[in-house]
């Protein structure tokens, strides 16, 4: 199993911009299937983007204003025109060989 650990995570004001990275023991393969989640309070867990052999895939609620990418070591998440709808606790998560890996998650707050 993978061992995924997100940072970047914080207080920022609406408008602003974040960058979450996410470290994967062994390195990233182009094969795996990596993805950033987000939860709110009281909500549950959702999607938020997935990156899969360079291809990408956004929810709309974030499209146009989030970009994932990869490299051999780490994922990130580049958050630009942040909302305060986007606070929520954000989780890596890779897939590979069909098992499933969490990160333990990282704060994001939208707030002025």
């Amino acid at each position: 199993q993978v061992q995924l650990a997100e940072s970047g995570g914080g207080l920022v004001q609406p408008g602003g911009s974040l960058r979450l990275s996410c470290a994967a023991s062994g390195g990233i393969f182009s094969s795996y299937l990596m993805g950033w989640y987000r939860q709110a309070p009281g909500k549950q867990r959702e999607l938020v983007a997935t990156i899969n052999y360079g291809i990408t895939n956004y929810s709309n609620s974030v499209k146009g204003r989030f970009t994932i990418s990869r490299d051999n070591a780490k994922l990130y998440l580049q958050m630009n025109s942040l909302q305060r709808e986007d606070t929520a606790v954000y989780y890596c998560n890779a897939v590979v060989r069909g098992m499933s890996s969490w990160g333990q998650g990282t704060q994001v707050t939208v707030s002025s």
